[in-house]
């Protein structure tokens, strides 16, 4: 696999967000998404990492972002479609965003995710993310689960 910031403006990792929406909409209800759009994604604080297959197909495999803020940065549309799920990607895409950040002198990392995805709470916890409450615009919603990490 590689991993690498590219643009997500791009038709098949469109079509891997779109899985994401369509894997995420199916747990939560609309008001308790709090993803962020591809325009979203395009803006200059917005680190957008995607994992490839080496082959020569070179397919989109995962994905993930971190937007910087002032003082932290939020981790953001991670997704490795479930046929591809228990190789590592995961674990690989965030390392890769989070080396980038400390590059940007972006010290501590937060994440919202939802409570029906107790595989991503394994994932978080096992890299170092421990819980916490609600932060930024997040309101205080029962389906979402907060966690923050230091790094350095």
């Amino acid at each position: 696999m590689r991993i690498a910031l590219e643009s997500v403006d791009q038709p098949d990792v469109i079509a891997l967000i779109d899985a994401l929406d369509a894997y995420q909409g199916a747990l939560y209800p609309a008001e308790s998404n709090y993803h962020l759009s591809v325009d979203a994604l395009k803006a200059p604080n917005v680190l957008f990492a995607v994992a490839r297959d080496t082959d020569a197909e070179r397919a989109v495999i995962g994905c993930g972002a971190i937007v910087l803020f002032d003082g932290y940065g939020e981790l953001k549309r991670m997704f490795v479609p479930p046929a591809q799920r228990g190789r590592g990607i995961a674990k690989a895409i965030m390392a890769h965003l989070e080396a980038h950040a400390v590059q940007r002198n972006c010290r501590l990392l937060r994440l919202e995710t939802g409570i029906h995805q107790p595989e991503a709470h394994g994932l978080y916890a096992g890299a170092g993310y421990e819980r916490r409450g609600p932060y930024g615009d997040y309101p205080d919603d029962p389906l979402s689960v907060f966690m923050e990490k230091r790094v350095s």
